[in-house]
C-alpha cells in the first residue's frame, strides 16, 4: 500500500480536495503507473457535477500517460520504465463485444478498487482509471505504449478526445473521401473529429458552434467551413455554403437540444453520429418515418469505437509525421493543486484541452 496525492470528489457539484490518499499495489495482471499528465474531459466535468450519478467519493480522470512504475505478479509485456498512455476502455478480450472490435463496450472486464482514504474509506476509481492523482493501478488492457520521441502530456490526448473524435469519423461512420461532413461543438472532440474527416479525406468538413473564434479554431484543425449555431436555421445555411446537405454528422457536445436538430443537416442517406453524452433521463424527439424514408440512420459511439493495438500507434505516427495536431490542443498546463481553476477554465468554454502534469 502507497500514499499517493489526489483529487477527491466527495460532493457532486463540490470543488475536488486535493487530498493523501491510499493506492494498493498491483497484483494479478494489474500495472501501476506513475503519472506525468492527464487531461481534463468534459466526461470527468459532468460526472463530479452529479449529471450521471455514482458512488462517492471518488477520483474522477480518465485521460492521462505516464511510466509504468510496478507490476503484479502475472502481468506481461510491459516493463518498468516503459512510456504508455492510460484509458478508460477496460477489456476482457473474449466477449462478445470485444471479440467484434469494440471493447469500449465491453460488459465483462471486472472492475478494482485499489483506492482507500486515510481512514480505509473506499474511493471509486472512476471510469477504471482515477487519474486525477500522482498513480494509477489498472488493468493491462487500459495502456498502450507511448514512442519515446512523443511528449507524454500530449500522448495523454490519445488516450480519450482524440480516439473518440478521429475514431468517430474513421471507425464508427467509416466516412469516404469525397464525402460531407459537418461537426457541431468545435470543443476538444469536435477539433479531433474535424482531424479524422480531414484524414479520412472528406470534400467539406463544416464546423458549427456559437462563436466566430471557435470557427476560427476549426479552420486551423481541417475545417473548410464554418456556421454559427445562433443562425435561425444553420442547415439552411449548410446547403447554401455547400451546395447540398452532409453524408454525416457528428454531435460532439452533451446537450440534449442540438441532438433533436441534428438530423436536418442530413442528406438522404446520411449518418448522425451521437458522441457527446447529455446528462443521464433527458430525451430527444425524432421524425422516424423522414430518418426511414431517406435511409439515415442514427449511430452511437463510445471512445470512437477504438482498439488501442490498432489505433494508437496509427494516431502518434501521425503526431510524428506532423499530420495529426496534438501539442496545439493543449490550452494551459496547471498542477494538481490548481485543478479547481483548470475545471473552471475548462467549464468557460474558451480551452481546447486543459492538462494537469504532475512534475511541478
Amino acid at each position: 500500500m502507497g500514499h499517493i496525492r489526489a483529487a477527491v470528489c466527495r460532493a457532486f457539484g463540490e470543488p475536488l480536495c486535493v487530498e493523501t490518499v491510499n493506492l494498493a499495489a498491483p497484483t494479478g495482471r494489474e500495472i501501476e503507473v506513475t503519472l506525468e499528465a492527464c487531461a481534463i474531459c468534459h466526461s470527468d466535468i459532468t460526472y463530479a457535477s452529479g449529471a450521471w450519478g455514482g458512488a462517492l467519493p471518488a477520483v474522477y480522470g480518465h485521460e492521462a500517460a505516464g511510466l509504468v512504475s510496478a507490476l503484479g505478479q502475472d502481468a506481461k509485456g510491459f516493463d518498468i520504465g516503459d512510456r504508455v498512455l492510460v484509458t478508460l476502455i477496460r477489456s476482457c478480450g473474449t466477449c462478445p463485444s470485444c471479440a467484434s472490435a469494440h471493447p469500449a463496450i465491453c460488459m465483462e472486464a471486472e472492475a478494482s478498487a485499489p483506492i482507500t482514504t486515510a481512514d480505509g474509506t473506499p474511493v471509486l476509481q472512476a471510469m477504471h482509471c482515477g487519474a486525477f492523482a500522482e498513480k494509477v493501478v489498472v488493468d493491462p488492457s487500459q495502456i498502450a505504449p507511448v514512442p519515446d520521441a512523443m511528449p507524454l502530456d500530449a500522448a495523454s490526448l490519445l488516450s480519450c478526445g482524440v480516439i473518440t473524435g478521429v475514431g468517430a469519423v474513421v471507425n464508427a461512420a467509416k466516412v469516404l473521401p469525397g464525402q460531407d461532413v459537418v461537426v457541431i461543438g468545435a470543443g476538444g472532440v469536435g477539433l479531433n473529429a474535424i482531424q479524422g474527416a480531414k484524414l479520412a479525406g472528406a470534400r467539406r468538413i463544416v464546423a458549427v458552434d456559437m462563436t466566430e473564434a471557435k470557427l476560427e479554431d476549426a479552420r486551423a484543425f481541417g475545417a473548410t467551413d464554418g456556421i454559427l449555431a445562433s443562425a435561425s436555421k444553420p442547415w439552411a445555411v449548410l446547403r447554401s455554403q455547400i451546395g447540398r446537405l452532409a453524408d454525416a454528422v457528428f454531435v460532439t457536445v452533451g446537450v440534449t437540444s442540438i441532438y433533436e436538430h441534428a438530423p436536418r443537416y442530413l442528406a438522404p442517406g446520411g449518418k448522425l453520429v451521437m458522441v457527446g453524452m447529455p446528462p443521464s433521463g433527458e430525451t430527444a424527439q425524432y421524425a422516424p418515418d423522414i430518418l426511414a424514408s431517406l435511409g439515415q440512420s442514427l449511430i452511437g459511439t463510445k471512445m470512437g469505437d477504438a482498439v488501442l493495438t490498432r489505433d494508437i500507434p496509427w494516431l502518434a505516427d501521425l503526431y510524428l509525421q506532423g499530420r495529426l495536431k496534438l501539442d496545439e490542443l493543449i490550452s494551459n498546463r496547471w498542477s494538481l493543486d490548481q485543478i479547481n481553476e483548470a475545471i473552471e477554465d475548462t467549464k468557460s468554454g474558451g480551452a481546447r484541452r486543459n492538462v494537469i502534469v504532475f512534475n511541478r
